[in-house]
């Protein structure tokens, strides 16, 4: 069973920053690609980065290119999103997912972040 734990989420401003992390309980992860995804209310899941396991392959979703960043460290088992000049259209809940293969995930159980205007 893998476990995925998400942290750092909270209420920011608008224009401020946020790292969200994520950490995987199982070694294996480190050779699976991972994920942040994020759920506003009344909208559907949409995936905000990934990145490769290796580290080098990344791509972003176009409404955060250039203001988020997708890290890993396989070697702690532990992913990373920074997030830098939040708007009010970023508040939602964020996901932390281990790619299994295709559409198929391991899902922490999320982390909020609410970017005042």
């Amino acid at each position: 069973q893998v476990q995925v734990t998400e942290s750092g989420g909270g209420l920011v401003e608008t224009g401020g920053s946020l790292r969200l992390s994520c950490k995987v309980s199982r070694r294996t992860a480190s050779n699976n690609a991972m994920a942040w995804f994020r759920q506003a209310p009344g909208k559907e899941r949409e995936r905000v980065a990934y990145i490769g396991y290796r580290g080098d392959m990344i791509n972003y979703a176009d409404s955060v290119k250039g203001r988020f960043t997708i890290s890993r460290d396989r070697a702690r088992d532990t992913l990373f999103l920074q997030m830098d000049n939040l708007r009010p259209d970023d508040t939602a809940v964020y996901y932390c997912a281990v790619q299994i293969r295709g559409d198929a995930y391991y899902w922490g159980q999320g982390t909020q972040v609410t970017v005042s205007s």
